[in-house]
């Protein structure tokens, strides 16, 4: 049980390597204390025996000299001890939680889609704090614990065997408890930790979503939720509480229990002379020291069952890999000499949904330096085709080409790195204009983002701001209209000037007039370059160079507005619903 519930800490070993140094100081600076806390026993012998029993003032000052000799060695290992030991559990904490963080940057999307932000952000940042107090503070503890325990039980063999063996009988009592309740501790931990996760995910979906929660006047059933799952996590902890209390009770009770029959033994030697008062009084202190450490131990071991089960969780996003795999040899430093982009008989479902497939025989052409509107109904795949194009999935069967090339040939940051997305929700993070702007070339000069918000008809609304491109924005551009934040979104494109444009109907938040001149930004835009748009509104329909037409997967139809509007019932359909959408909304 022990070696199962020490090794997920010990897996996190290879964290430490880089500073071996710290730890040989630290665990040489654990080893001095312990040396001196352990000589502290043979001082107080020297103090009652010499102090005070040869009753001369010297023998006095020499005895206290000699304990205030042993005090300042433990104040200073201690010092020692405790600076580099915390140091390491900040460092240890800070780089785990950054490779955790790089590692769940990699993953594909559909593993975000499994699991729960809220839990993932609980493991990040929850987890790595309990396991920096772990390793900064508990096991120092547990260690220190650990040499001093060991040294004293052979200093009170030295000093007396017959009150060492009282004490020993005593110690498989004390070890009982610790690993009984261990396991307890360490599986209650787990759930804990769980349902801490469990509690910040549902908060954080409701905080995300209060303006809908408040305009269903949610709020009442909101908050009885949330004490429901706050009572569950309540409940939870009560019970390792309780089995950690019992762990450290039984433990205490027992060896200071064997202290005790220790101390009428050792009374009853010193009463008869067979024992001098300053070697009882060294051995009680070394009784203490163990009785002590088995308590701290004890105490530890509910901490350390708590982080194994934290590294437990940590090592589970760690050891994630991404569904989708780079090959060794990439077509990385070729070239996109035209942008043409193909779908070949592609097969797609996805992975919450295996049998229904979301694109099916699904064969597409998207000529270089072209425009192609996808048309379809809700549900036709369309946005599919946009995220197998950017390789957030890769398709059951068939494949997908770039200048006659699988894009599973090319890395993912040169693949992605060609292309440019203007979803129609557009995606915007907490910082200033010009971070959001510039994001994805963040090296690019303060001119290069003014004329990118300038050819987005986005520098004029950013300059009324309060602080111009400086402004914060809030959280996912809370600040802003909804076409204030597409205008960023586009601007944001314009300034990573891609080959490939993906337009996920970039104009839809946005009125007439600004339709306008964001539709001629985009014509700027998108000339020479391969662009792919979902479209809904007939304004984009009408500038696209090619239509394809798609529903339940497939392609349907291609070709121009005007021959579709002739030959295919399904375009035409929605065709005319725009045009009587448009036709309403103008009158």
């Amino acid at each position: 049980m022990a070696t199962a519930g020490r090794s997920p800490l010990l897996a996190l070993g290879h964290f430490l390597k880089p500073y071996r140094g710290r730890v040989i100081a630290a665990a040489c600076a654990l080893i001095f204390t312990a040396g001196a806390t352990l000589a502290l026993g043979r001082g107080i012998q020297v103090l009652i025996d010499r102090g005070f029993g040869a009753g001369t003032t010297a023998d006095l000052q020499a005895a206290i000299a000699l304990l205030l000799s042993i005090a300042a060695a433990m104040a200073l290992g201690t010092f020692i001890r405790f600076y580099l030991v915390s140091w390491l559990g900040e460092r240890v904490s800070a780089d785990l939680r950054k490779a955790v963080f790089d590692n769940l940057v990699r993953l594909h999307p559909g593993y975000f889609e499994t699991n729960r932000s809220g839990e993932i952000m609980s493991r990040l940042t929850t987890d790595t704090s309990l396991l920096q107090t772990i390793i900064g503070s508990s096991l120092s503890m547990a260690l220190r614990s650990c040499l001093t325990l060991t040294g004293a039980l052979v200093m009170m063999f030295i000093t007396n065997l017959k009150l060492s063996l009282i004490i020993a009988i005593s110690v498989p009592a004390v070890l009982m408890p610790i690993l009984l309740f261990g396991r307890r501790v360490r599986a209650l931990s787990n759930k804990s930790q769980d349902s801490i996760a469990s509690v910040g995910s549902y908060a954080g979906e409701i905080i995300q979503h209060i303006k809908v929660v408040q305009s269903y006047t949610q709020e009442d059933f909101e908050s009885r939720a949330f004490d429901a799952e706050v009572e569950r996590a309540f409940a939870i902890a009560r019970r390792r509480i309780r089995q950690r209390a019992l762990l450290i009770c039984a433990a205490i009770a027992m060896m200071f229990g064997g202290l005790a029959a220790m101390l009428w033994t050792g009374g009853q030697d010193v009463i008869s002379g067979r024992m001098s008062a300053g070697e009882l009084g060294a051995f009680v202190f070394y009784a203490i020291m163990v009785g002590s450490g088995f308590a701290t131990i004890s105490e530890v071991w509910g901490e350390l069952q708590r982080a194994a089960g934290a590294a437990e969780r940590l090592l589970e996003l760690l050891a994630q890999r991404s569904d989708i795999l780079e090959k060794d040899i990439a077509n990385a430093s070729q070239p996109v000499a035209n942008a043409r982009m193909a779908f070949e008989a592609v097969r797609f479902a996805y992975p919450a949904r295996p049998d229904q497939a979301a694109l099916d025989d699904f064969s597409l052409d998207i000529p270089a330096g072209r425009s192609l509107a996808l048309v379809g109904p809700s549900g036709a795949g369309k946005s599919t085709v946009f995220e197998l194009l950017q390789r957030f999935y890769d398709p059951q069967a068939g494949r997908i080409t770039l200048d006659g090339c699988d894009i599973r040939d090319f890395s993912l940051h040169d693949l992605r790195s060609h292309i440019a997305l203007v979803p129609q929700q557009p995606a915007l993070f907490t910082g200033d204009v010009r971070y959001n702007i510039a994001y994805g070339c963040e090296n690019a000069s303060d001119e290069a983002v003014f004329a990118a918000a300038r050819a987005a008809h986005a520098h004029d609304f950013i300059q009324q701001l309060p602080g111009g491109y400086a402004s914060h924005l809030g959280e996912q551009g809370v600040r802003l209209s909804g076409g204030q934040r597409q205008r960023i979104a586009i601007a944001r494109a314009i300034l990573n000037d891609p080959d490939i444009l993906l337009l996920d109907e970039a104009t839809s938040a946005l009125d007439t007039e600004s339709e306008f001149h964001v539709q001629q930004a985009l014509q700027e835009l998108m000339r020479g370059r391969t662009t792919v748009i979902i479209a809904h509104r007939l304004s984009t329909i009408l500038h696209a160079d090619r239509i394809a037409v798609m529903d339940q997967g497939r392609i349907v139809a291609t070709g121009t507005h005007e021959s579709l509007l002739r030959d295919n019932h399904l375009y035409a359909r929605l065709a005319s619903l725009q045009f009587r959408e448009a036709d309403q909304a103008a009158g």
